[in-house]
C-alpha cells in the first residue's frame, strides 16, 4: 500500500516490534503501540489512531494462534478471544468509522461453534484450535454486524489463506503476498466486486461463511456481550 502511494498507519504490539516496523517501513505515517490483550491499551490505541483519522480503510489483521493451554489476560479474559475478536470490536466501536473495514478471519471459521455461552472456553478440556476457530468466526460475525449497523461503511471479512508467517509456519502453502492480496484489494479497489459489504472473501472471490455468521440475532447478542465485557458500545448510526 505504501508503494502504491497510500498513507499508512501501522500498529505494533510492543516497542521492539514498533522499532523493527519503523525501520522496515520508513515511509509509514506512524507506527502506533498497543497490546491487544489489554483492554486499557486497546482503548488507548483507538484514541491515538483516531488522531490520524478518519481513515479510508482500517484492516484488522492482528491475532494470536491456538495454544495448548488456556491463558488469561490481565483483564481475566481468555487471550485468543480477547485479541482476535474483542479487540477489533473495541477498536471499531471507539474509532471514527472509516469508509471501509476489513477483518482478517480464517478458513477455520467454518469449524467455529457460534456458541456464546462459553466464549471464555472455561468448560471441559481447553482446545486451542477450537478457541482459534471460534474467534475467527466471531470476526465474520462482527464484520456482518457492522455492515448492518453502518450501511455507509463497506465492512467485509477475509480468509487470507494459510500463510507463511511466523504464526502460520514454514509449511504453510501460501505466501505473504498472496495473503495480503485480498485485504489490500478490499481496502483500496474501486472495482464493483470490491465495493460491497457484509461479505466473506477468499482470493478476491466471495465465499459462503459459516451459517451462524448470517444470523442477525446472534450478531446482536455478540455485540451485546462485547459491550458488556469492554464497556464500549457500537453506535448504530455510523458515519
Amino acid at each position: 500500500m505504501l508503494r502504491r502511494g497510500h498513507r499508512v498507519v501501522v500498529h505494533a504490539r510492543d516497542k521492539a516490534k514498533a522499532a523493527a516496523t519503523s525501520e522496515a517501513l520508513r515511509d509509514a505515517t506512524a507506527v502506533l503501540l498497543g497490546d491487544l490483550s489489554s483492554l486499557e491499551e486497546t482503548k488507548a490505541l483507538a484514541g491515538e489512531a483516531d488522531g490520524f483519522g478518519p481513515f479510508d480503510a482500517v484492516v484488522h489483521n492482528a491475532g494470536v494462534g491456538g495454544s495448548s493451554h488456556r491463558r488469561l489476560t490481565r483483564d481475566g479474559l481468555e487471550e485468543i478471544f480477547q485479541v482476535n475478536a474483542l479487540a477489533p470490536y473495541v477498536l471499531t466501536a471507539m474509532m471514527k468509522p472509516p469508509k471501509r473495514l476489513v477483518y482478517l478471519s480464517s478458513g477455520l471459521q467454518a469449524s467455529g461453534t457460534g456458541e456464546l455461552r462459553d466464549l471464555q472456553h472455561e468448560r471441559g478440556r481447553f482446545d486451542g484450535m477450537r478457541a482459534y476457530s471460534d474467534s475467527k468466526l466471531w470476526d465474520v460475525v462482527l464484520a456482518f454486524a457492522v455492515s448492518r449497523h453502518w450501511p455507509s461503511v463497506l465492512s467485509n471479512a477475509v480468509d487470507p489463506g494459510w500463510v507463511k508467517t511466523r504464526m502460520g509456519g514454514r509449511g504453510a502453502p501460501d505466501s505473504i503476498e498472496s495473503g495480503a492480496g485480498t485485504p489490500v484489494w478490499l481496502a483500496t479497489s474501486n472495482e464493483p466486486a470490491a465495493m460491497v459489504s457484509g461479505r466473506f472473501f477468499y482470493g478476491r472471490r466471495e465465499r459462503r461463511a459459516h451459517p451462524a455468521a448470517y444470523d442477525e440475532s446472534l450478531q446482536e447478542r455478540f455485540l451485546e456481550v462485547c459491550r458488556s465485557l469492554s464497556g464500549v458500545a457500537l453506535g448504530s448510526s455510523g458515519p
